[in-house]
């Protein structure tokens, strides 16, 4: 089942500041995690707290960008 959800202030600033790529320099080979990394991870926890499956997640179309829509996640009494 589809939900939109409307992410708060602290929730999309969270998300947009995963998405930034930070500059590095590589010093024994050992590169830090990618902005993509980052951003999945973001989204696996706002799927947590919002109870939705982070990987399907979609923009509302004509709304602003803090509007998603995403499948709920079964509940463990459900599986």
């Amino acid at each position: 089942m589809t939900k939109e959800f409307i992410l708060s202030d602290e929730d999309y600033a969270m998300l947009m500041s995963a998405c930034k790529p930070v500059p590095y320099m590589i010093i024994g080979g050992v590169e830090p995690r990618s902005p993509q990394e980052n951003a999945n991870n973001a989204w696996m926890r706002l799927g947590e707290k919002y109870g939705f499956i982070w990987d399907s997640v979609r923009p509302v179309s004509g709304k602003s960008d803090r509007y998603i829509t995403a499948e709920l996640r079964a509940l463990e009494d459900e599986k």
